[in-house]
């Protein structure tokens, strides 16, 4: 029984590789763009960011923190975080993974959030999108490697779409659910003031809204960091690099520190991008 069934197996898999090697050949163009654009933006970025002196750059991160949460204890652990991630002579690496999932996270934020407020809006949409949300939840994280890999070759672009596949369900779901979230009677108020559908929502949909929308980002961002050891491996540089490598020699003091400091990194980036209590609280 189990001979037959594997005789007339459904050729799933097959069609998708004759549909990545149709991609390849006649839009190899675009792909190559695509890698172009994306590699020189986080390039940039990583060089701007490198150019500022570590000490310079770990004072504007805590002022960051400071402006947007007030909060003391954030300030002396992102100090403290940073000055211990650059003594452990991963500056550099930390500089460009944080460049790598500021541009994923910025990629999933301006493509997920409008299809959430889609999908909010049309209950049909999100019917027929949401098994394709699970779906890129939950395949295996290596499986989105393998035509990344095809479509754009090696380097730091297939680790960067791999991350944007398998995060931007996060931002989409909470956005869904932020504005699905919006009390009927104040969207009938607005509509009685005579409010236009722009003005819904911008004035009333988003601001109730942004508090689980932010929650969408930061889980967007962990996610993103998630990422990064499994982007070492097809050449994307940052932390991960150095992991992959004390896996590879059974380096476990490389392999600690590597990753304390994507902890640190984690850390920071969910309480500074956290929203702020008193705003939360205004919504």
């Amino acid at each position: 029984m189990n001979d037959w069934l594997s005789a007339h197996k459904i050729p799933l898999g097959s069609t998708m590789a004759d549909l990545v090697d149709i991609l390849t050949t006649r839009f190899q163009s675009v792909f190559d763009w695509i890698s172009f654009l994306l590699e020189a933006v986080i390039e940039g970025l990583t060089d701007a960011l490198l150019f500022i002196p570590a000490p310079i750059l770990i004072v504007l991160v805590a002022l960051l923190g400071w402006y947007l949460h007030r909060s003391i204890g954030l300030i002396v652990f992102i100090v403290l975080g940073l000055l211990l991630v650059a003594n452990l002579g991963f500056w550099d690496q930390t500089v460009m993974t944080l460049s790598q999932v500021l541009v994923a996270t910025v990629i999933c934020v301006v493509i997920g959030v409008p299809i959430g407020i889609a999908a909010a809006h049309h209950p049909r949409f999100y019917a027929g999108l949401r098994p394709v949300l699970d779906l890129m939840q939950t395949v295996p994280t290596f499986v989105y490697l393998i035509p990344t890999l095809i479509l754009f070759g090696l380097g730091v672009v297939p680790g960067v779409i791999s991350t944007v596949i398998f995060s931007i369900p996060a931002p989409i779901r909470l956005t869904h659910l932020g504005i699905s979230s919006v009390p009927t009677q104040l969207f009938e108020a607005g509509k009685a003031f005579g409010a236009t559908k722009r003005q819904l929502l911008y004035k009333i949909e988003l601001p109730y809204a942004m508090p689980t929308i932010m929650a969408g980002i930061t889980q967007c961002i962990m996610l993103s960091l998630s990422m990064v050891v499994i982007a070492a491996l097809v050449g994307a540089d940052g932390l991960g690099k150095p992991v992959v490598r004390a896996l590879n020699t059974v380096n476990i003091a490389m392999g600690f520190e590597a990753g304390l400091a994507i902890v640190i990194l984690a850390i920071i980036l969910d309480r500074v991008c956290k929203m702020p209590d008193a705003k939360r609280k205004g919504n």
